[in-house]
């Protein structure tokens, strides 16, 4: 008989940073990529930003992978369905470390931005940590189930946005339709939904009207 057992260690992590933090920056930004990025590639969609306003910390998903099997080029995820609560204690641990290490707790103007799978790892570190922020970006990703709408009671003075792409083939018509109705519920104040032409991909347009 086979046996499951579990056992505590301390690991290292990297993540990516653009810019640099200075007295004339006025936006930090905390973006989280989707299944298949690498932190620092991840980045390139921030690179528009003015760099003397905006400073970016991008966190690397720790489980990762070679892409299509090729052995090549390196992608990683967040999280999967095999030790879910587990992998997501995993998760918030790390993040409280970059959220102490660049002192995220004293700035005025911070904004959370999830794309894809990173849609979940933001509002769960939000959620869970009750993390204030100025603005929660959700890109073509979906709020994860077991969050309820007092889980975000205490954000006040938030904007929510959740953006998509209308060609997405991973959003179609009927899944939008569900999501907005449950993002209306999540958010009830403050929500803008924006959509673009496109499929499943990083709009950087869209995300230059929040810097």
């Amino acid at each position: 008989m086979s046996t499951e057992k579990s056992v505590s260690y301390t690991i290292k992590n990297s993540y990516s940073t653009l810019n640099k933090k200075t007295l004339k920056t006025k936006n930090i930004w905390l973006v989280f990529h989707g299944i298949g990025y690498l932190s620092r590639y991840f980045l390139k969609y921030f690179k528009h930003l003015d760099p003397k306003e905006n400073f970016i910390i991008a966190p690397q998903a720790q489980s990762k992978y070679y892409l299509k099997g090729e052995y090549r080029h390196v992608g990683a995820s967040w999280l999967t369905r095999e030790n879910t609560e587990t992998e997501i204690e995993n998760m918030l641990e790390y993040l409280d470390a970059i959220f102490a290490v660049e002192n995220l707790s004293e700035v005025e103007n911070l904004n959370i931005f999830g794309y894809s799978q990173g849609v979940s790892v933001a509002t769960r570190f939000v959620a869970r940590r009750k993390i204030e922020c100025n603005n929660l970006i959700m890109h073509s990703g979906k709020v994860p189930q077991e969050l309820k709408p007092e889980d975000f009671e205490f954000l006040k003075n938030t904007n929510f946005s959740f953006i998509y792409g209308t060609n997405d083939e991973y959003l179609q018509t009927g899944i939008i339709e569900v999501e907005e109705k449950r993002l209306k519920e999540l958010f009830p104040k403050n929500l803008e939904i924006l959509c673009f032409s496109g499929g499943h991909e990083v709009n950087p347009e869209l995300i230059s009207k929040f810097a």
